[in-house]
């Protein structure tokens, strides 16, 4: 009963173009991030972000790939230094906060 009337309200949106133009139309979905995230905190980390609440792990992966990125097209050598230091800075941060959280998770169970 609940499958026919999710279809009937897909059916509905489309036919009244709510699909049309969505950002990244056309172009395949990145998981990358999503399986970079480990397994246990997949489900979560989900919810999360559908609720535009992400946690700092993944703000800081966002970010370090993005200064990656920066750095793979700069061609200024003290740019490439302020964002090298900067990838290494939000390394260590993401590095310190996964193993404190690895250790939580280690005295909870």
């Amino acid at each position: 009963m609940f499958g026919k009337l999710i279809e009937e309200k897909i059916r509905e949106a489309m036919e009244a173009g709510e699909f049309d133009n969505l950002p990244g139309e056309g172009k395949p979905i990145d998981l990358e991030a999503y399986f970079a995230t480990p397994a246990e905190l997949r489900l979560s980390y989900s919810v999360l972000k559908s609720a535009r609440c992400l946690p700092e792990e993944v703000e800081l992966r966002k970010e370090i790939e993005s200064l990656t990125e920066q750095l793979a097209v700069c061609t200024d050598d003290g740019q490439r230094r302020r964002l090298n230091e900067q990838i290494r800075s939000k390394t260590l941060k993401l590095n310190l906060l996964t193993d404190s959280n690895r250790r939580q998770r280690g005295k909870r169970s």
